[in-house]
């Protein structure tokens, strides 16, 4: 089965038979209500137990699901009037970040995210969600255009990371991100981003310089991926899942080290199961935070993401041992 998960066996194999007593029950005179009662409660106890204690490995699975919802997916559920706006007016199109001008509640805003694809066609044709840099200074076209015009920004955050490939490195992938990050700190309009998918490096980072970093409950955001990290630190990418345990690069993990703001909840079972569900839980978040953002003069934005950054990997000295704050 495509996407099929290793924690989520016992669940599917439960609502398949399930699903098999009522089909049962509708074509013959056997009542089957008991049984299909107590299996329906013993399935509702098993998702409470799966998903109430999931374990880093099974949220990287989850944020790495085929069919999870894609920034252009988003931007059909969260805003109307969506214009696409395509090249960075140096090299060319990058479709691996899309963007472009919106309306959110009425508010004219500017979306840009990662984008990749749902099958082997489209993940070519969007290069797996990791950008060129012509992708990063397409984005930031759109900011600067964005700031000019007095409209906030919605970044989606996507990505394995950014394509490190030889023809990025000859056109600047480096001085492209790096670019971002410079500029995005000093925009004077509000900066809203959200982690919907992987997170990865300085690719996810380019995006995700704002003054308010969300996550899906079921995203990671990392300098690196766990196989990477597994193949730095123990020579073996095989024991990936013993360094996503280690890294902290969970929502709840990011939460509490003050890395992000805010864990926006996810539909039992993950956001690809229930998109519309899951754009309304966005929804909310994302209009709490802009709502807080609009009230903030130029300076003051500015200001507020600074310090925001600067909280960040704050060290505290306890004794003779110096840590995270």
């Amino acid at each position: 089965m495509i996407g099929e998960l290793e924690f989520e066996k016992p669940v599917k194999e439960l609502r398949s038979k399930i699903h098999e007593l009522k089909e049962f029950t509708k074509t013959t005179d056997v009542d089957l209500t008991n049984e299909i009662d107590k299996l329906e409660a013993r399935l509702e106890k098993l998702e409470k137990d799966i998903y109430n204690n999931m374990q880093p490995w099974d949220r990287v699975q989850l944020a790495r699901h085929p069919e999870r919802p894609t920034t252009l997916d988003y931007i059909g559920e969260l805003f109307t009037q969506f214009i696409e706006v395509h090249g960075d007016r140096y090299f060319g199109d990058d479709e691996a970040i899309v963007g472009g001008i919106a309306r959110y509640h009425g508010i004219p805003v500017t979306v840009i995210g990662h984008q990749r694809g749902k099958d082997t066609k489209e993940n070519i044709r969007r290069n797996f969600g990791m950008p060129h840099p012509e992708g990063y200074r397409k984005a930031l076209r759109l900011m600067k255009q964005a700031e000019k015009f007095n409209r906030p920004i919605i970044c989606f955050i996507d990505t394995k990371g950014a394509y490190p490939g030889k023809a990025a490195e000859e056109r600047g992938q480096s001085e492209a991100i790096a670019k971002n990050l410079f500029e995005m700190a000093g925009l004077t309009v509000p900066v809203i981003c959200i982690v919907i998918g992987e997170g990865g490096s300085g690719g996810a980072l380019a995006l995700g310089v704002g003054n308010y970093i969300h996550m899906l409950e079921n995203s990671t955001y990392s300098v690196i991926s766990p196989e990477g990290a597994a193949s730095i630190l123990w020579k073996d990418a095989s024991l990936a899942k013993k360094a996503a345990e280690t890294m902290k690069i969970t929502a709840p993990d990011l939460k509490k080290l003050g890395v992000i703001d805010e864990i926006i909840p996810e539909v039992k079972g993950g956001a690809h199961l229930n998109i519309k569900e899951q754009a309304r839980s966005m929804d909310l978040t994302l209009k709490e935070s802009l709502g807080r953002l609009l009230k903030l003069d130029p300076t003051e934005l500015v200001t507020h993401r600074y310090e925001k950054f600067k909280k960040i990997g704050q060290y505290e000295k306890n004794n003779d041992f110096v840590g995270i704050k």
